[in-house]
């Protein structure tokens, strides 16, 4: 034929029943089933033996089946099942050559091939051909009864017929007009289904509710060829659009998509030869099931593997992908649509199921980007925030405001950013990232605020630091009855400017009252604190505090200047003030007094150590006890103790003990002062120098002039007597007095003579001419600056004397 080569003639099934899928599957990719959807019809032909079915297909579809050679016999030429595409005809078409029946070459088992057969042409065909003869119309022994019951008992294993149309083909017809013919041919039809045992359920259902039977005849191909070609002609229009409504298949029913035509061809050969009932409608959702199941595996395949996707998924690890929602919905829609195109005409149920788990299973690929997506939206969010609210902390906003307002501004853009990257099909839930944001963003604030407070707290308290750490150690340093309400006046005075800065700085925080006392008791106990630590340190220094104390008074005078003890000095009643004063500090370094809580502690000092002494105080001591062998003191609770009564004892003999010194060196340098300055003779002297030097004295009043030299020479010998500080040198002994004039008497007696010429000098050079009144006053004047320089240099060795005395009284203490 000229048109084999567009038939693709494939072997469907083989002699021995073995289902050709290579075959078929090469069949289908040639004429491109599978694209038909629904759009393709199925043909297939039944009938006896060498009644010319091949050639009848030939001519009819322009296909290339094999045909019997009449010079050869009548023998089988067809064996097994084979298919072809209808050439030219649309839709698609596919037509069946089945094996003839009744051939002699299978014997006995034609009956078991041939009701395979018919069975699987009536599940798979829409449109069966019978070709019979036409003087077998009529006959009750003809080959066309045992064809039709054949045919009518395999339907009754169909649970739900296809309504396949018969169309049975009289083949030879003599000049009886078909009109005649139809008739008998119809009767004997219905006497064959009425013989035929039926299932009660189909027990009187007529055969129109199972085929849609159809009558037509060809003359002789071998007598009458022309007129043969022009009814295959006439025939062969009735086939093109035979889907249609109103076509010869326009009222089939469950027909398997093209795409699983070969799956389910297969699956029916298969029930068909284990001898099974086939029940359709279950073999059509058998079908849709693997076939959608395959086509939704391939479409996630493609989908995995797309390099879209993939450079999506790497990218959205590191960093969040602009658009990210729009792009998978897009990418994840365009699969599905592809899914949905080529499985649209599976069962619904099924293809609808596939495509959930299909899509189930795209979202479960899909996932892990989407997490990663929200992490990144989450940490980015997180971040700004914290930067935000650290800005706006920075511009002198209040914390609380700042913290609500970024805490709004940041949540809002969470949930604004999440809407970008939302999935249409997955209406995954973010709400749990959104709290996980929300609790993080929480304990953040929390912790800056907690952060701010310590920072607020530390700050207030080194301002008291500063406030109260000097004055107190200057007020405790000068230790007396005032000491500890200055330092409760300080106290308070500073504890309340503190607490007010603080509670203006609290407001910004909106905090409740309880928290807020709860800070300013925090700072006031710190106050308390800082007091009671530095008074305990100052108590540490106590000993050292009381010796500088009675070192100062008991070496300075009123004045605050250096004592000179000259003998005049009540050493007693100095050092019983200055260890009076030592023992006021000492009674104030005892307990911390920041309560206006009276105590005993200064008395109890003052008769314990002071009046001790005294017989009224031993005998007080004897009969009373020691009031100090106690580690507290009366009224004062524990915690207040700085020095217990039994370390005020001991330190009060330490301080005895090195104070002592200090009290001896005086006492001896009053004594040798008192020696150093009583160098007049005694009186028996004096009266024996006035008996034995009466010459002398008369000869010193008859000569004046001696007297002069003698006035002259008492007052040099006086001035270096002033000069050289004699006395103050002899002081510390005869040896180092001698040592200390023999360097310092050549030098002196230099500073007199030229102190003398610059006097005598002065009055020269002041004026020449003088009256006698002037003259005689300056002659008085010469002897009185003469005098006065005398006068002037005493002073001088007097004021060296005192420094130097002072020195040697340094010394001594």
């Amino acid at each position: 034929m000229g048109h084999g080569d567009e038939s693709c003639s494939t072997q469907l099934i083989d002699g021995d029943g073995n289902f050709n899928v290579e075959g078929v599957a090469k069949f289908m990719e040639q004429v491109k089933l599978a694209e038909c959807g629904l759009s393709y019809a199925v043909v297939s032909i039944m009938g006896p033996q060498s009644s010319g079915k091949s050639t009848l297909l030939n001519h009819l579809f322009h296909t290339n089946f094999r045909e019997m050679d009449a010079y050869k016999g009548r023998s089988q030429t067809t064996k097994g099942i084979w298919m072809a595409r209808c050439a030219g005809i649309e839709p698609t078409t596919v037509v069946m050559d089945l094996e003839g029946t009744d051939g002699r070459e299978r014997g006995e088992d034609d009956t078991a091939f041939e009701k395979q057969s018919a069975l699987f042409a009536l599940a798979v065909s829409d449109i069966m051909m019978i070709n019979m003869w036409c003087h077998d119309i009529g006959r009750e022994q003809a080959a066309n009864k045992p064809l039709l019951k054949t045919v009518f008992q395999v339907m009754m294993r169909l649970f739900s017929p296809r309504k396949t149309t018969l169309m049975f083909v009289i083949r030879d017809k003599s000049r009886t007009p078909l009109e005649n013919l139809e008739p008998i041919l119809r009767e004997d039809i219905q006497k064959i289904w009425d013989s035929v045992p039926k299932p009660a359920a189909h027990r009187d259902t007529p055969l129109s509710e199972f085929f849609h039977v159809e009558v037509t005849a060809l003359s002789s191909y071998e007598e009458k060829e022309e007129q043969f070609n022009e009814q295959v002609a006439q025939l062969r229009q009735r086939f093109y659009h035979s889907i249609a409504p109103g076509g010869l298949a326009g009222d089939r029913r469950g027909v398997v998509p093209a795409s699983g035509f070969s799956f389910s061809a297969q699956q029916i050969w298969k029930i068909v030869k284990e001898n099974k009932d086939l029940d359709l409608p279950a073999h059509k959702v058998m079908v849709a099931t693997v076939r959608c199941e395959e086509i939704a595996n391939e479409k996630y395949l493609k989908f995995a593997s797309n390099e879209f996707w993939c450079q999506l998924e790497e990218s959205v690890q590191s960093s969040p992908v602009l658009g990210f929602g729009k792009k998978i919905s897009s990418l994840l829609n365009t699969y599905l649509s592809e899914y949905n195109s080529e499985a649209i005409y599976f069962d619904e149920s099924v293809r609808s199921a596939k495509q959930k788990q299909l899509e189930e299973k795209l979202l479960q690929l899909v996932q892990p980007a989407f997490q990663a997506m929200l992490g990144h939206i989450r940490s980015e969010t997180l971040d700004m925030f914290k930067e935000a609210l650290e800005k706006a902390l920075n511009n002198g906003e209040g914390f609380s405001v700042a913290a609500e307002d970024c805490t709004t501004k940041f949540m809002d853009q969470f949930d604004g950013r999440c809407k970008d990257i939302i999935i249409e099909l997955a209406n995954w839930d973010t709400s749990k990232v959104r709290d996980k944001l929300q609790r993080d963003i929480e304990a953040h604030v929390a912790a800056v605020r907690a952060a701010k407070l310590a920072e607020l707290a530390t700050l207030y308290e080194m301002k008291l630091n500063e406030a109260l750490s000097g004055p107190i150690e200057a007020l405790l340093d000068e230790a007396g009855d005032g000491t500890w309400p200055a330092i409760r006046k300080l106290l308070k005075r500073e504890t309340e400017i503190a607490a007010f800065g603080l509670s203006n700085a609290l407001k910004g925080f909106d905090m409740d009252e309880i928290t807020r006392e709860k800070m300013l008791a925090k700072l006031d106990t710190y106050a308390r604190s800082l007091v009671e630590s530095k008074a305990k340190e100052e108590a540490g220094r106590v000993l050292m505090r009381m010796k500088d104390r009675f070192a100062t008074l008991f070496s300075r005078d009123s004045d605050s200047m250096p004592r000179v003890w000259t003998g005049k000095e009540d050493i007693r009643a100095i050092t019983k003030t200055a260890r009076s004063s030592s023992l006021k500090l000492l009674s104030v370094m005892a307990a911390v007094r920041l309560d206006e809580d009276r105590d005993s502690i200064e008395s109890t000092l003052s008769s314990a150590l002071v009046e001790s002494g005294t017989s009224a105080g031993s005998k007080r001591s004897i009969t009373m006890g020691d009031p100090l062998a106690s580690s507290t003191w009366e009224e004062v609770s524990s915690s207040k103790i700085l020095i217990t009564p039994v370390q005020c004892k001991s330190l009060w003999r330490q301080f005895q003990t090195e104070t002592e010194y200090s009290v001896t060196q005086a006492i001896a340098a009053q004594e040798a002062n008192k020696r150093n300055n009583n160098w007049m003779p005694p009186p028996w002297a004096m009266v024996a120098l006035v008996v034995l030097g009466f010459n002398e004295f008369m000869t010193l009043l008859r000569n004046p002039l001696w007297l002069g030299v003698i006035f002259v020479a008492y007052l040099l010998i006086k001035a270096m007597w002033v000069q050289l500080n004699i006395s103050g040198e002899f002081r510390n002994g005869a040896l180092p007095g001698l040592l200390s004039l023999s360097t310092k008497f050549l030098p002196t007696i230099m500073n007199l003579l030229k102190k003398l010429a610059e006097e005598g000098q002065a009055p020269q050079a002041a004026n020449p001419q003088h009256n006698p009144v002037q003259v005689s006053k300056s002659m008085y004047n010469g002897v009185n600056s003469t005098t006065a320089f005398s006068s002037s240099a005493s002073s001088e060795i007097t004021s060296a004397d005192d420094g130097v005395e002072h020195s040697s009284s340094s010394k001594q203490q």
